[in-house]
């Protein structure tokens, strides 16, 4: 598993658009599973989760997002799983590893903002 945190300034629903247009656009098998979207009292929060192939693993392998936050300041949560193929532990985590590593730019834009 690996894992991603951080703070976020800018439009909430730019970061979310842009966070999921890199996920899509940075593998030709990566798809969109589902995604919700809450927002209360100025408040919102999204969840999505994409999947894609993993070539060095040879399997598929999973990203969680979550962002909580408005329009001036989000945290973000970025999770990947499911890289391995050994039956009771993790041989290698490169599929998810590289999975993350397809957001880190867009994330360090709106760390910086």
């Amino acid at each position: 598993m690996a894992t991603l945190t951080a703070t976020l300034h800018g439009d909430f629903e730019k970061i979310v658009s842009d966070l999921e247009n890199t996920v899509m656009n940075g593998s030709i098998s990566a798809t969109k599973e589902e995604s919700v979207q809450y927002a209360r009292g100025g408040v919102q929060c999204y969840f999505g989760v994409f999947e894609r192939f993993s070539y060095a693993g040879g399997n598929r392998v999973s990203m969680s997002i979550s962002l909580f936050g408005d329009d001036a300041c989000s945290d973000l949560c970025v999770v990947t799983s499911g890289g391995s193929t050994a039956t009771f532990f993790k041989i290698n985590t490169w599929g998810e590893e590289t999975f993350l590593e397809t957001v880190m730019d867009c994330v360090r834009k709106y760390e910086t903002q």
